[in-house]
């Protein structure tokens, strides 16, 4: 569908308050199975290529919509055989770069039931202690809910609800056929509290109930590999060196998620003390 353009215009929080790797341009690398990271260093896209196309999992910055369609090139995919971009939570860093890649690509886009609304307005859900951060706004082809699959030739996504950090917050996980047995792959949305106002959130007043159910739910699934949205959380591209350099269950952690899911809980507890003093 041509070059891929960049769309300007929306207020986001960038500079100074940002990290500057959320930006920084880092290749692409390959995770495990059909699955290359073409994100920023400091925040995640990841590609998974298919025998009918290729499935986009987020987009990122505005700014790094450009980046993400040279790395996904890189990987050898042509932009117009993205056939879907799925999205974990309607928030600038990760959404904003969606529109731009939508157009790009053609492709459909996926996401939580509970976030069509503000992904389709730029603006994102609920009460937070640092105000709106508006994003370009995009049309959502498809909502989904707890379990709902999404299917491009011979892989398969499924959708698991993990509101709370937005009220359509969407874990996406994958099986990877391999040797000696087959590999799950969970791509977890945040289920960090990360300013939103856990008392009083008038636009989301579910939010403690939904913040709960969440993090107990992570903690009942079992994953292989974690590929989260933000990379250092799982160190993400440390693994990607590793892999380079030829280890091949780089990527391989088991205890991974239970740890990242008692230290969001640990993080929640606290957060909820604090508002509630």
């Amino acid at each position: 569908m041509g070059a891929l353009a960049i769309v300007a215009g929306a207020p986001l929080l960038l500079g100074a308050a940002d990290p500057a790797a959320w930006t920084r341009a880092q290749a692409p690398f390959p995770i495990a199975g059909p699955i290359t990271y073409v994100g920023s260093e400091g925040i995640a896209a990841y590609l998974i290529k298919t025998p009918a196309g290729a499935i986009l999992i987020d987009g990122t910055l505005a700014e790094n919509a450009g980046m993400i369609g040279r790395n996904i090139v890189a990987a050898g995919v042509r932009l117009r055989d993205v056939k879907l971009i799925l999205v974990t939570h309607a928030h600038f860093d990760h959404a904003a770069g969606v529109a731009a890649l939508k157009r790009a690509t053609g492709a459909r886009v996926v996401a939580g039931v509970g976030d069509v609304r503000a992904l389709e307005t730029g603006i994102p859900p609920g009460e937070t202690n640092y105000g709106v951060i508006r994003f370009p706004a995009v049309t959502v082809d498809r909502g989904v809910r707890d379990r709902d699959t999404v299917t491009l030739a011979n892989v398969t996504l499924t959708a698991r609800a993990t509101p709370g950090h937005t009220p359509g917050c969407t874990t996406w996980t994958m099986r990877i056929p391999a040797r000696p047995r087959a590999l799950d792959v969970v791509f977890p949305c945040s289920v960090s509290v990360a300013g939103n106002r856990l008392i009083g959130n008038r636009a989301y007043p579910g939010i403690l109930g939904d913040y709960r159910r969440s993090i107990a739910m992570l903690g009942t699934l079992h994953a292989d590999i974690v590929l989260p949205s933000h990379p250092e959380l799982a160190d993400v591209i440390a693994r990607g060196r590793r892999r380079a350099a030829g280890d091949a269950t780089a990527f391989v952690d088991p205890a991974l998620l239970p740890g990242i899911v008692a230290k969001a809980k640990a993080g929640f507890d606290a957060d909820l003390a604090k508002q509630a003093r």
